[in-house]
């Protein structure tokens, strides 16, 4: 089966993830993209999410809590906000972020940043759904 090199960066960790994939499943700013070997050129900006990955039989998730993606058909390259491998990820503090962001915005009061709180929300969602956890 064909393979794309996906190369996985961040300004902190440098590079989390680098090997030949089958097939991304990934979300944008446009929705949700399926990349495989041999896609067209694309770049575009990505939200927090739970990004898949299909090497050979198996799946890996990976937290991306947002950045950019470039495709050639030979490479996908990612630099992201910030990533993270199941393995990285603190279930207990993830736990604690979602149940904050949720506080803040059940409060609907002025003072509250809306757009910051619904943001950690979703990147508290995207962290427990990379390690399997149900949400609080």
């Amino acid at each position: 089966m064909a393979t794309i090199l996906l190369e996985v960066a961040t300004p902190d960790k440098g590079e989390v993830y680098a090997k030949d994939i089958n097939m991304l499943i990934t979300r944008s700013i446009c929705g949700e993209l399926g990349i495989l070997p041999k896609h067209a050129n694309l770049l575009t900006e990505l939200i927090p999410h739970a990004m898949r990955i299909k090497e050979g039989s198996g799946e890996v998730k990976l937290f991306i809590s947002g950045g950019f993606m470039e495709v050639t058909p030979e490479k996908i390259t990612i630099l992201a906000d910030a990533a993270e491998v199941p393995d990285d990820i603190d279930v207990d503090r993830a736990r604690a972020a979602y149940k904050r962001a949720e506080e803040r915005l059940a409060k609907k009061d002025s003072d509250i940043d809306i757009d910051r709180a619904e943001a950690a929300l979703a990147r508290a969602k995207a962290r427990l759904l990379v390690k399997g956890v149900p949400m609080p």
